[in-house]
């Protein structure tokens, strides 16, 4: 890092010539990425609903009704000889649009009962819209509008998952750009209180602008080889404004505390990189992993914000070590303080050194009274219930949003969530229609329709419909499992469970919405395993490299997990419970989107592991010097008490712009992040930390003789005691507790420091 600090210093004009360059290039190759990112990808490519889904394809050309125009007659009913005609022409219209299949409605012959409302005054009309994501996003924002229309018999409204998608990609794009304006001069307004000036609080936003441009960047050019989710935009903006403010404070603060102790500007920057920078490049190290594990999920929702993800947190570490140590050399004397004068008070004075002090002249009963708190927090989460997202991620009032809850409420059940089974061989006649009527038998099965007909109750209650292609295509065959129950719900998955447990007399897949939720929860949890432990395990060693103690790394992960779980458990206690929705504007469904829990876990461990690597790095450091470990604690969080909050505050702040989000998704998520910063790092960091590092004593920085030698080779740390790098004349207050230059001490000392 002290190469690197020399090199930023002496090529500073050449580093922001580049970064210069680079910015407008992000920008008009990454500025248009929301068009090519899905608002999908929640689904296991590779599950058997997938695979259901592909075979539906193959065979019949066809999927799932993707799309849905919900007819409401003005008087009488359906069956009305001109409510029948102009359904009918309405069902002629869509059938003969060009990337539309599978037309059927109320008023097809031999149409279900299930498309017809209870009062009889509505009708269905479900379709398939065939092609790539970008072909059916194209031509739903085509049939939406001529779709939706009034007349003096009818009137049409447009739903469907293809319109349910392309209303959220939408209004996410909306939200995200108000979530901009409000979040960026609210960040400035703090940041201006924070450091002291303008200029200077205008550094952590260069550095975000940096980090979010160069991530749309990347994400542009994996639109093109995969599937990447529109929320990832989101991430990007949130995260990268985030972590521009939490390196940039600490890069900042620690350059100004270098000038303070009488260094020279270039001198005050490579120790800045070689104590905060070597800091942060280690933070998003850690933030960086943590977000990796979501590459192990195969849902493409999950692995975008990986992409995203760390993306940004590269961007944002490359633009606070090197291109942010290089505007500060070349903006000089405006970077410093205001009143630089005034000297800081000195250490073992300030608020947070005392209040340090305080917390460990009492561990016991603040652990006691914080861990409480955090566990009556956590207690909901026992009953977490997932579920997939529906048209109730919107507002109430958005069009699409009235259509799907009406076919929702005044439907028997809805034809559009039927449970598919496909066969590629399907065997006799007599073989398909013994199936379904086994079919027919199970519980919450409203009708079950084959090419031998439709049965219901175990009995056929209808012959074949006329265009019996629709259920078979050469050898193939199809069953529609018409479910009397809500797909997206618990009944509507022990349905599947059912459906894949009856005996079937040749190979059969089962697909649909119900059937999607079952394997998206089983993929999430067969995964879950892995990919926790290989957040914990990685954690783990990198904490153990920067400190070398096992006692150290192992509380980091406790309190991690206790501060998490009380963030859990406020979000199904707000979201799935329903309590402050009002005030917050959402609609409860009883459940939390399946990919949220893991995708919050990630982001927000991350993000804590964050502030322990801050925190710790500052003890370290103090300790090495003085190897005293209270006084180390004491006087680290007083060094970074200051920062973390400040930047906690900060993201807090930005995370609750995204929170105002109409898409319940984006809600969650930044309530949640925001709720996840403050708690860890008031109650776990500035609390519980030196509570248990009081507690634990010398213990902290224990290590067997052969773990503590491994250290010694593989550590973390720079390459000589950071007094030593002092310029002759500077001067020192305190004696380092260190070995001299170039002697290799036999036996590693208790901290584990060289």
């Amino acid at each position: 890092m002290r190469r690197l600090g020399g090199l930023v210093t002496r090529r500073r004009r050449l580093v922001l010539l580049v970064a210069l360059l680079f910015l407008p290039v992000a920008g008009l190759i990454g500025g248009s990425v929301e068009r090519h990112l899905s608002a999908g990808g929640f689904d296991d490519p590779g599950s058997e609903s997938s695979r259901a889904a592909q075979q539906l394809f193959a065979d019949f050309r066809t999927g799932e009704p993707n799309l849905v125009l919900l007819v409401t007659v003005h008087s009488g009913t359906v069956d009305t000889p001109a409510a029948a005609s102009a359904g009918a022409t309405v069902t002629r219209e869509l059938a003969a649009r060009p990337g539309v299949a599978n037309v059927v409605s109320t008023w097809s012959p031999g149409a279900p009962t299930t498309l017809r409302s209870r009062d009889g005054t509505q009708g269905l009309v479900l379709a398939r819209l065939t092609g790539s994501e970008d072909e059916v996003r194209g031509e739903v924002a085509t049939i939406a509008p001529l779709f939706t229309r009034s007349g003096p018999v009818v009137s049409v409204g447009v739903a469907g998952e293809a319109e349910v998608l392309r209303q959220i990609q939408i209004r996410a794009k909306q939200d995200l750009g108000r979530a901009e304006a409000l979040s960026f001069p609210l960040t400035l307004a703090v940041l201006v209180l924070v450091f002291g000036g303008v200029v200077a609080a205008g550094l952590p936003l260069a550095v975000g602008v940096l980090a979010v441009l160069g991530t749309l960047l990347v994400l542009q050019v994996l639109a093109a080889i995969t599937q990447v989710s529109i929320f990832a935009l989101n991430l990007t903006t949130a995260m990268g404004l985030a972590l521009a403010v939490d390196y940039s404070l600490f890069i900042v603060s620690r350059y100004r505390e270098e000038l303070e102790a009488g260094r020279d500007p270039d001198t005050a920057v490579v120790r800045t990189l070689e104590t905060a920078g070597r800091t942060v490049l280690f933070s998003a190290v850690t933030v960086a992993v943590s977000l990796a594990a979501l590459l192990l999920f195969p849902m493409s929702f999950l692995r975008s914000f990986a992409y995203a993800g760390v993306g940004v947190v590269a961007l944002a570490a490359v633009g606070a070590v090197v291109v942010l140590p290089a505007l500060i050399r070349v903006l000089g004397s405006r970077v410093e303080p205001r009143g630089r004068q005034r000297a800081r008070p000195a250490s073992g004075q300030g608020f947070w050194y005392r209040r340090a002090k305080a917390v460990m002249r009492r561990p016991v009963p603040v652990i006691v009274v914080v861990v409480a708190v955090l566990v009556s927090l956590g207690l909901p989460f026992g009953r977490l219930q997932l579920g997939l997202s529906d048209a109730r991620v919107l507002p109430a009032g958005t069009p699409v949003r009235d259509v799907a809850d009406a076919v929702r409420t005044d439907f028997p059940s809805s034809a559009a969530s039927a449970v598919s089974v496909v066969a590629a061989g399907g065997g006799s006649a007599a073989a398909v229609g013994g199936y379904a009527l086994a079919l027919s038998r199970i519980a919450d099965v409203a009708r079950v329709d084959a090419v031998t007909g439709s049965y219901a109750v175990g009995r056929q209650v209808a012959p074949p419909s006329p265009p019996s292609r629709r259920f078979a295509a050469g050898s193939a065959t199809r069953l529609e499992v018409t479910p009397s129950v809500d797909a997206l719900s618990p009944a509507g998955e022990r349905l599947v469970t059912t459906v894949r447990a009856t005996p079937a007399p040749f190979a059969v897949l089962v697909g649909g919405q119900s059937a999607r939720l079952v394997d998206t929860k089983a993929a999430l949890f067969d995964h879950l395993p892995a990919a926790l432990g290989l957040i914990a395990a990685s954690t783990f060693v990198l904490l153990f490299l920067m400190v070398g103690s096992l006692l150290v790394p192992l509380k980091a992960l406790v309190l991690n997990v206790l501060s998490l779980s009380a963030t859990f458990g406020s979000l199904v206690w707000v979201f799935q419970d329903g309590h402050l929705s009002g005030l917050l504007g959402f609609t409860p469904t009883g459940t939390i989107s399946v990919a949220i829990p893991m995708l919050l876990f990630c982001v927000a461990f991350g993000l804590s592991m964050d502030y322990e690597v801050f925190l710790l790095s500052r003890i370290k450091e103090e300790y090495d010097l003085g190897g005293d470990n209270e006084e180390a604690v004491a006087v680290g969080l007083e060094r970074t008490g200051r920062i973390v909050t400040a930047a906690a505050l900060l993201l807090a702040l930005v995370y609750i712009a995204f929170a105002t989000s109409g898409v319940t998704i984006v809600k969650v998520l930044g309530l949640g992040l925001a709720l996840a910063i403050l708690v860890d790092a008031f109650l776990i960091r500035l609390t519980l930390v030196p509570a248990f590092m009081r507690l634990a004593g010398r213990a902290n920085w224990w290590a067997p003789r052969s773990v503590r030698r491994l250290h010694l080779r593989v550590g973390i740390w720079e390459s000589e005691p950071l007094p030593v790098l002092d310029l002759p004349g500077v001067r020192r207050t305190r004696t380092p507790a260190v070995h001299p230059v170039g002697v290799a001490p036999t036996e590693p000392p208790p901290g584990g420091h060289p």
